[in-house]
């Protein structure tokens, strides 16, 4: 299914995402041996939030993101954004039961038409966002045109792993161990053979850097993690 685009791609990505809701939190902890806590605790540090500073967490999914940047800094003003009802409704509970106590609030958003002015945000973050929307560039110039002058973006995704001694295994792990693991767990196997395609389909992180730049963003680096398979990047209005 990574050959669609627009909105056929758009409504499959959604639809998929509603499937697995209930266990996309449980897979991202198994699928990065629990490294994807850590990745996110580095995306809100470079995004070096003060008090009453507007954060987005676009494609916020479960809205792990958001909480993350309310426990560095409870005071910042964040919000967090997704497509899929789903998501965000396993992820309201999660705000509810734990101790934010709800102090979060959620947004229906289109990553490639965001209901917000120009000039709003202080930072944007997103984190496994960007290799799903249609189109890379639109994306890249929403939220361009949300942040303030000034303001930072910070991408957490997967990237096009380079091919090394390790290259084996890391296919084993994408297209064997991860849709197994996701279908017993989930029961929608279809769901995560779609997850590792989409990596290999996804531009590199020199290529999403180039596009960084394409759309205005300045002062824009990358730093690549887990034998080459996931980069963060980030950038200044």
């Amino acid at each position: 299914m990574t050959h669609l685009t627009g909105k056929e791609r758009g409504e499959y990505v959604q639809k998929m995402f509603a499937r697995i809701a209930h266990r996309y939190d449980l897979m991202n902890r198994l699928m990065t041996a629990g490294q994807d806590v850590h990745w996110r605790e580095q995306v809100i540090r470079q995004v070096r939030l003060k008090p009453n500073a507007r954060m987005l967490d676009l494609g916020a999914g479960t809205g792990d993101l958001a909480r993350e940047a309310l426990k560095q800094q409870p005071k910042a003003r964040v919000v967090a954004a997704d497509f899929t009802l789903e998501m965000m409704n396993v992820g309201q509970r999660q705000t509810l039961e734990g101790e934010l106590n709800g102090n979060l609030p959620w947004s229906a958003a289109d990553a490639l038409n965001l209901p917000f002015g120009d000039n709003v945000f202080d930072a944007i973050v997103s984190g496994f966002l960007m290799r799903n929307v249609g189109d890379i560039q639109q994306a890249l110039k929403e939220q361009y045109r949300t942040l303030k002058p000034g303001g930072y973006i910070v991408i957490l995704d997967t990237t096009k792993p380079k091919r090394n001694l390790l290259s084996p295994l890391i296919w084993l792990h994408m297209h064997v161990i991860i849709p197994l693991l996701g279908g017993l767990l989930s029961g929608f196997k279809d769901a995560y053979n779609y997850l590792p395609d989409s990596t290999e389909e996804f531009v590199t992180a020199k290529e999403l850097a180039v596009r960084m730049a394409a759309v205005g963003f300045k002062r824009i680096n990358f730093e690549v993690m887990m034998f080459g398979t996931i980069a963060i990047h980030w950038g200044k209005k």
